[in-house]
């Protein structure tokens, strides 16, 4: 009887073996990949500026505006109304004015200068 299991046992190793024998190659690399040189010889990304500061802004002819400045300091979003759409202002070089499509801001923290379009300009508080 011993050796009716041994050779049981023998005979299922030999067949649990010869499972999942598998002849097709084996990829390695996988693909090529056709934009390889261009993603390598590509220029980095520079990911866009995000809110540093946003003000409300009191001016002195009574009006209000709201100026989001973002943190590249050469950009700063400006809108005339709580939730209306923002207008794109930028500068040359930081510290510089922001302006953009006949606005302009001065300065920035607590008081600052605004040109709104056909308008003069007027001083506004935070």
């Amino acid at each position: 009887m011993k050796y009716h299991l041994s050779l049981i046992s023998v005979a299922a190793l030999a067949l649990l073996s010869a499972c999942n024998n598998n002849d097709a190659p084996e990829v390695v690399g996988g693909p090529a990949d056709p934009m390889a040189d261009k993603l390598a010889n590509a220029a980095p990304v520079e990911l866009p500026p995000m809110v540093k500061e946003s003000h409300q802004y009191r001016c002195k002819d009574n009006s209000l505006i709201f100026v989001d400045f973002m943190s590249d300091d050469k950009t700063a979003n400006l809108r005339t109304e709580k939730d209306g759409a923002p207008t794109k202002l930028t500068a040359a070089e930081a510290g510089k004015p922001f302006e953009g499509a006949g606005y302009k801001v001065e300065g920035s923290g607590k008081q600052i200068t605004a040109t709104l379009p056909g308008k003069s300009a007027v001083s506004c508080k935070g």
